[in-house]
């Protein structure tokens, strides 16, 4: 689970001193409960009529297009999917009420991960997705509360924060020992047959149950050629998440029976013990779980280990003076962003300092907002200099002749020897940026544009 499918989740403000004490009081934080939900089914109720009914559909309409995301293999993108529907719709409703609607092909996509690779994602055409979005609206009330209290990802009231904040509750409680799980490519090895097994325990509607196999089995469309699909739920499908929540429920169920502290986020799972043997034993009971569900663990970035150089979700943590555990953010996390970040501000890029500035401020507001919960703002004020540093090249490099940096800079204040001198030397950009452009282009100059300071 990436930090970015993670960020998008925000929690409630919490002033450093009180976050361990607010997060152990948070449900899912103590030691785990011993009682066990039952698999209740809904029964034979016709979900799939009260998902196609016109008040759902409008609801799932306006989220699909809140969400945009691009067109699938048909081509076709929110809007003209609008267009369509409004001749043929009564035509699909008919097909998915009687039972023979086919979904389409998913487009595959790959994106980048920050750790080097890349993920693979199934971009289901604009109608799939206004469909699993209105099946999601029906059957997320109905399955959401037999999950864990320890789940956090994606599920209706609960966010990535609230998880962190369990997280450090547990290593505060003195369980300072991490099994950090990590299944390998876990959206593409789901077994079909298992994970319809799960749900048909949970829901008794075989149209339903119909349907949603059929979008676990469409084909998908890699450059043009059709490869028929076995196992795996696309990640990008809006049931993509709910589906992963009931397969691994049961893993959750088993950790709770056996008293563990655990807590998870989609496919990442993080147990907390006392001791390492006691970590190595979990992570033989976790492998033996997954297996039943026909999952693997990946064993090159599991580990039983202290947590200080773990990363859960963006975040690791640290003892300040006092015992007292805190939050920062994980150190593979600043890496992507800074990768992130010298992307944004190349000065080859060819774009105006106000281009660089609008992109950066987008990306910079909705990552301070996610890591708002560290507890080191001396990290956050020495990537406020950095991210100017590099504004400050850019700025230099677009002004291009020395004859120009001379006047801007003389007009921005600068002595005349230092502009002359700056002048003279352009091509020592970072240089330059770390001493007397801090004159020319103070922290205020790029306040005026929009940049956002990281420590508040």
């Amino acid at each position: 689970m990436s930090v970015e499918d993670a960020a998008h989740q925000k929690s409630a403000k919490e002033r450093p001193e009180r976050a361990s004490r607010e997060a152990a009081g948070r449900s899912g934080c103590g030691e785990a409960s011993l009682v066990r939900h039952k698999d209740e089914s809904s029964g034979g109720a016709d979900l799939l009529a009260q998902a196609l009914t016109r008040g759902n559909l409008v609801l799932a309409w306006k989220r699909v297009k809140a969400n945009q995301g691009s067109a699938g293999v048909d081509g076709r993108s929110v809007g003209q999917t609008g267009e369509y529907l409004k001749t043929h719709w009564p035509q699909l409703k008919a097909e998915l009420l009687n039972g023979t609607y086919q979904p389409s092909l998913i487009r595959r996509v790959e994106i980048p991960k920050a750790g080097g690779g890349v993920r693979e994602l199934g971009i289901p055409t604009v109608l799939d997705r206004l469909i699993q979005q209105a099946l999601l609206q029906v059957l997320q009330p109905l399955i959401d509360p037999g999950f864990s209290e320890h789940s956090y990802g994606f599920r209706p009231g609960r966010r990535a924060h609230d998880a962190v904040l369990c997280a450090q509750a547990h290593v505060q409680a003195g369980y300072r020992v991490v099994v950090d799980v990590d299944l390998e490519k876990f959206f593409d090895r789901v077994n079909h047959d298992v994970l319809l097994d799960r749900v048909a325990k949970r829901i008794g509607d075989p149209a339903v149950l119909r349907l949603i196999r059929r979008y676990l089995q469409a084909g998908v469309m890699v450059n043009g050629v059709v490869q028929e699909r076995y196992e795996g739920t696309p990640q990008g499908g809006p049931l993509s998440p709910l589906l992963a929540n009931v397969l691994l429920d049961e893993v959750d169920r088993e950790l709770e029976r056996r008293g563990h502290r655990f807590v998870r986020y989609a496919d990442d799972c993080n147990v907390y013990v006392r001791s390492k043997r006691a970590g190595e034993d979990v992570m033989q009971t976790l492998r033996r779980l997954y297996a039943k569900l026909r999952l693997r663990v990946n064993e090159s970035k599991s580990a039983v280990a202290r947590p200080w150089g773990r990363k859960f979700l963006g975040y690791s943590f640290w003892v300040a003076k006092g015992g007292e555990v805190r939050r920062r953010v994980a150190r593979q996390a600043l890496e992507a962003m800074k990768d992130r970040v010298r992307t944004m501000t190349g000065r080859n890029r060819g774009r105006s300092l106000e281009q660089v500035t609008q992109d950066l401020r987008g990306y910079l507001v909705g990552w301070r907002e996610y890591y708002r919960l560290a507890d080191t703002p001396g990290v956050f004020g020495d990537l406020d200099k950095w991210v100017r540093h590099r504004l400050r090249v850019v700025h230099l490099k677009q002004w291009k002749r020395g004859r120009t940096v001379y006047r801007e800079l003389r007009a921005r204040g600068l002595s005349q020897p230092a502009a002359a001198y700056v002048a003279r030397h352009t091509r020592r950009w970072w240089w330059n940026a770390s001493t007397y452009l801090h004159v020319a282009l103070p922290t205020r100059y790029f306040d005026g544009l929009g940049v956002p300071r990281l420590a508040t």
